[in-house]
């Protein structure tokens, strides 16, 4: 199945704005975050502590609605989705 990654502020400049992604039926946020973390070195030391616990301070969503990536990993993925992934934002 075919999703859409988009990357926003320090995350775009490792990952790039936005790609798609080819993965098994059936994988999960967490089997996301785990292709990307294998194939980009650098993602991986931005988004994930030193065990492989992402940091908690990235932000996820799918389709536009936030999702808590503690509990949410393990949610579905489908055909088509679009999964934003975010550092904090701050401004003021």
């Amino acid at each position: 199945m075919l999703v859409k990654v988009m990357a926003f502020a320090s995350f775009r400049e490792i990952l790039g704005r936005e790609r798609e992604l080819e993965l098994k039926a059936g994988s999960t946020v967490g089997d996301l975050l785990d292709v990307l973390a294998s194939t980009n070195r650098r993602f991986k030391e931005a988004a994930f502590e030193e065990p492989g616990q992402l940091r908690e301070w990235v932000l996820l969503m799918i389709n536009k609605k936030r999702i808590d990536p503690f509990q949410d990993l393990g949610a579905e993925l489908h055909e088509g989705d679009e999964i934003a992934i975010l550092p904090p934002v701050a401004g003021g």
